[in-house]
């Protein structure tokens, strides 16, 4: 393969890993600090997919040597610490929003909320474009299935930006735990692929059917 492409595709999981990295940090900080489920679900979603990136920049790694065909120890364990995060998380999500019914609890402001999801759109945007670019360039599954997979990513942050926009506009506590169950949801279905990569071992994604287009 292409060195040069493939330094590319490693440069850009590096960046998808530091990013994540500090979205989740600043999401856990001011989701608590706001009292926002969403904003709080959110961010730990962003630690979970730097384990994900980890198994990714791996991949690419292993790429740069040697003629890739399936997953390794190494990316398989990756896959499920990333899916058993996800479940929790989603069990998590679903409790806390029990939690916040029934003791009323309502987000002080989501605008941070707004501010991390429009920075979050345009960024997951520019790294699925790019990742989709050179995947095809290089005909790599793996990193076709990658940037596909980011469109998760992108979706959640849409998802937060309505969420957090709706609720500093109404003030209807139930938005933002609608909010939190969305993230949920999506949490549950990553979970979900995450396993389904382990036990098909091969790089294609299974993400949703946008994969193979």
């Amino acid at each position: 393969m292409d060195n040069k492409k493939l330094n590319i595709a490693f440069a850009l999981s590096t960046i998808t890993i530091v990013y994540n990295l500090i979205e989740g940090g600043v999401s856990v900080f001011f989701g608590m600090e706001d009292e926002t489920l969403a904003l709080f679900g959110f961010g730990v979603d962003s630690f979970v997919e730097v384990i994900s990136g980890v198994g990714i920049a791996h991949m690419i790694i292993r790429m740069k040597r040697d003629n890739v065909t399936s997953r390794d120890k190494f990316e398989k364990d990756a896959l499920r610490i990333t899916g058993f995060a996800f479940y929790l998380l989603a069990g998590g999500l679903i409790a806390g929003s029990a939690i916040n019914i029934y003791a009323g609890s309502v987000p002080e402001t989501t605008i941070v909320g707004i501010i991390v999801s429009t920075i979050s759109i345009l960024t997951m945007y520019f790294l699925l474009s790019v990742k989709l670019k050179i995947g095809r360039e290089l005909k790599s599954d793996a990193i076709v299935a990658d940037a596909n997979c980011t469109k998760t990513c992108f979706y959640l942050s849409i998802l937060l930006l309505v969420s957090s926009g709706l609720y500093e506009l109404l003030r209807i506590s139930y938005i933002d735990i609608a909010g939190s169950l969305g993230i949920a949801y999506f949490a549950f279905k990553e979970g979900k692929e995450a396993f389904e990569k382990v036990k098909s071992g091969n790089l294609s994604c299974s993400c949703d059917d946008d994969c193979q287009n």
